[in-house]
């Protein structure tokens, strides 16, 4: 068998290591990509310049898809939740005739029509009394004998459309944007084996982040940053051996675990594997295994076993509960595939360029009735990763991720240079996210 510190990512692909039996083949990726576009420098005042704060809330959040929040989240008529990306505020709500949004404004004279979500039966301005039904339509206007050269058809709730996939909510403020399933393409055949519509929220922890929102998304594209961010990860990480691709408006990557990182200098042993992985999430030590025995094989058979309460007899590759297998849908969408629960959304912070907003989902599945969705717990600005709990040893690494992220802004602010280098493939994600935004933006 080749050693997995031997191996040099940039000439191997994940589909080659399986060959050399570095990792088994994973039943259900066979969809592969050699993606060879994208900007191998990007500059570096889309992160630092207000100017392109302004030019996304023209030209890129009032037309694109992006996840407003869980079908469950608002489960009843009446159910409102509240999506805010930079100044716009959308108000995703549950009718009669299925899930509806609309900007949170009010037709009158403007203000905000709901604070926080909640249920309702109608909405009704807080400032005069206007009142709107939940479909958006005019439902009260205050002293309406004083209002005889309004058209009531006239002062609805400007629409936002709202459609669904895998059980998320996605809204696009262009009412003449094509159709959400055409914009996310093959990524519904990547995901339709793992049902996420089946899945439901275990945790939701959001905070506002000391930078980009663009700079805070793309710490977590790929794996590159592991060798010097996360070294006490790399015995169990073969992080120079992931796998990127890119079609249409998504990417992917594949990370294999329970290997090694090819940055190694000596090879661990499968004791020293098993534990390398088993440390993430566990606070003592764990069980020595048999002699002879593969570690990625124990652990991927642990996790099987653990999730056969809810997946019954379904058949699970070994890369499906052992590998990170995260996904990009642009511009701010970051699912993970296989049985890793992990989704992520990022977005601009109020109207702050140097701001932005990360939230962690725990997407988990469940047998019998769907558990309630957990609240989203907000973390202070200043209070740590590690303070949420529910995201167990993952949070710790968050903490380190974000350790760097206020020292790159701040050091982008200094910059005496104008544009990043982009390494060629082991930041394929980020590349191609960036070809995506000039194009949204009308950059080229």
């Amino acid at each position: 068998m080749a050693e997995a510190r031997q191996i040099n990512s940039a000439g191997i692909s994940y589909q080659e290591l399986i060959a050399q039996d570095v990792v088994p083949p994973p039943a259900v990726l066979t969809l592969q990509s050699r993606y060879q576009g994208g900007p191998l420098t990007v500059p570096i005042a889309r992160y630092r310049d207000r100017h392109y704060h302004d030019l996304e809330m023209k030209e890129l959040w009032p037309k694109v898809w992006q996840m407003a929040c869980r079908v469950e989240e608002i489960p009843t008529v009446g159910d409102y939740t509240i999506y805010e990306v930079g100044n716009y505020s959308i108000l995703v709500v549950h009718t009669s005739e299925g899930i509806r949004a609309h900007h949170n404004v009010c037709r009158h004279r403007g203000r905000q029509l709901c604070d926080f979500p909640g249920h309702a039966s109608n909405f009704i301005c807080p400032f005069h009394g206007f009142a709107w039904n939940l479909d958006g339509s005019s439902r009260q206007v205050t002293s309406d004998w004083d209002f005889p050269h309004v058209n009531r058809k006239d002062i609805s709730l400007t629409p936002v459309r709202a459609e669904v996939w895998g059980g998320w909510v996605f809204i696009n403020m262009d009412m003449n944007a094509e159709p959400l399933l055409s914009f996310i393409g093959g990524l519904a055949d990547h995901f339709s084996i793992w049902e996420p519509e089946n899945r439901y929220v275990q945790a939701h922890v959001a905070k506002v982040m000391s930078c980009n929102w663009k700079l805070c998304q793309e710490a977590f594209m790929e794996a590159f940053h592991v060798i010097t961010t996360h070294p006490q990860i790399l015995v169990g990480t073969g992080d120079e051996n992931t796998q990127y691709d890119a079609w249409e408006n998504f990417s992917r990557a594949i990370t294999p675990n329970g290997t090694s990182s090819p940055h190694l200098r000596f090879k661990p042993s499968e004791q020293e594997l098993f534990d390398a992985v088993t440390m993430r999430y566990l606070d003592k030590d764990g069980p020595t295994i048999p002699t002879g025995s593969r570690a990625r094989a124990l652990l991927a058979q642990a996790s099987r076993e653990a999730l056969k309460p809810v997946t019954g007899n379904r058949v699970i590759a070994d890369s499906e509960v052992s590998d990170s297998i995260y996904y990009t849908l642009f511009p701010n969408f970051h699912p993970w595939g296989g049985f890793n629960r992990i989704t992520y959304r990022f977005r601009p912070y109020k109207d702050h360029h140097d701001k932005s907003i990360m939230e962690c989902y725990y997407m988990a599945p469940y047998a019998g009735e769907r558990p309630p969705p957990a609240p989203v717990h907000w973390l202070e600005e200043d209070e740590d990763w590690t303070e949420a709990v529910e995201l167990g040893a993952l949070a710790k690494v968050f903490q380190q991720d974000s350790f760097n992220l206020p020292k790159v802004q701040k050091g982008l602010a200094a910059a005496q240079f104008t544009e990043a280098v982009l390494a060629r493939y082991q930041e394929t994600k980020v590349r191609h996210f960036h070809e995506l935004y000039a194009r949204w933006l009308k950059l080229e």
